[in-house]
């Protein structure tokens, strides 16, 4: 990419998208940061910070130049970080143009649902977007431990991997680790799968469920993605790596997962809108178990875990019972 100071445009302003503009703006790059609700906006430019999510994150408006116009921040931003929850991203890129040669970086952990398909693939097929142009960025990072600062890790991966290499700069940190991936649509699946397990290993922990269930299911859960990844995107890939069982572990049990907390609730007898509702955030993984069902079953495989979740969630299945036929006849 060159030693050129490049310009990063942020597009969301959820806790992600402020972790991130935080990280960027920490090591020292200019970042151009999509607000999507002007009230909101004139609110952080004037207190410098997200009242929302991560609120003690210092915004410095020297380093971030706060915009509502999305055509804006499209135009004038040499990378784009999309970090908006993957249900409204085909409504929120529709009535702009993409320009065709900038780099698009997913922070999406979700599949966008107009199209069935991961975001690398949607912006590919939906807005021409060459594949050698888009990155991924995955964990095992919570947004909340960014912001306190706490050693956090991160992947990026492409195809090129020298892509993700000149991407490492822009995040890299005292407390924030980068290392790197070719295998990017692996990354993407993976991050869609291990907010489904998350959702499991919540509905266990709102059952009563132990530690020691809790081991079983996520050895099995990890098991069960590496089979669903072979089948969606065959390739090497060391299934133990960071980006995989890393993501997969941390998302299941840390205190801060979002999609471990909606899981707990439906365990804990929660119906799914209440749960919701109580939550006021986005668990990619209830999405995620929608449609992940269709891609698995298309594909004549054999998911247990994906598929009790998506039962509970889609289908009113009893919480109760079916994880006492999940741990009685399919974890191993």
């Amino acid at each position: 990419m060159g030693n050129t100071k490049k310009s990063i445009g942020i597009i969301g302003s959820g806790s992600w998208a402020t972790a991130l503009v935080k990280m960027i703006s920490d090591a020292q790059e200019p970042v151009n940061w999509w607000i999507r609700k002007p009230e909101k906006a004139a609110y952080i430019a004037s207190h410098h910070h997200n009242p929302d999510y991560l609120s003690g994150v210092e915004i410095h408006p020297e380093k971030v130049d706060i915009l509502t116009d999305l055509q804006d921040i499209l135009d004038r931003s040499d990378i784009l970080i999309l970090a908006i929850p993957s249900a409204f991203l085909h409504q929120s890129l529709s009535g702009v143009t993409l320009p065709k040669d900038r780099i698009y970086v997913s922070a999406i952990k979700g599949i966008e649902p107009f199209s069935n398909k991961v975001i690398a693939r949607y912006l590919e097929s939906h807005h021409g977007i060459s594949p050698e142009q888009i990155a991924i960025i995955s964990g095992p990072c919570h947004a909340e431990e960014v912001a306190e600062e706490k050693l956090s890790y991160l992947t990026i991966a492409s195809s090129p991997l020298s892509l993700a290499e000149s991407l490492k700069k822009f995040l890299e940190g005292p407390f924030i680790k980068v290392s790197c991936s070719e295998d990017p649509i692996g990354v993407e699946y993976a991050a869609v799968m291990k907010n489904i397990y998350a959702i499991g290993a919540g509905i266990a922990h709102g059952l009563a469920y132990g530690d020691n269930f809790l081991a079983l299911y996520t050895s099995s859960a990890i098991r069960e993605m590496n089979v669903f990844l072979h089948a969606v995107e065959p390739a090497e890939r060391n299934i133990n790596e960071a980006a995989y069982l890393g993501d997969l572990l941390v998302t299941c049990y840390s205190q801060f997962s979002r999609n471990r907390m909606f899981g707990n609730m439906l365990g804990k007898g929660y119906s799914v809108n209440a749960a919701q509702l109580e939550m006021n955030m986005i668990a990619e993984g209830y999405y995620a178990a929608n449609l992940v069902n269709k891609k698995f079953t298309a594909l004549n495989v054999t998911l247990p875990i994906a598929n009790a979740v998506y039962k509970i969630i889609y289908e009113k299945a009893s919480a109760k019972k079916t994880f006492q036929e999940l741990s009685n006849n399919q974890l191993h």
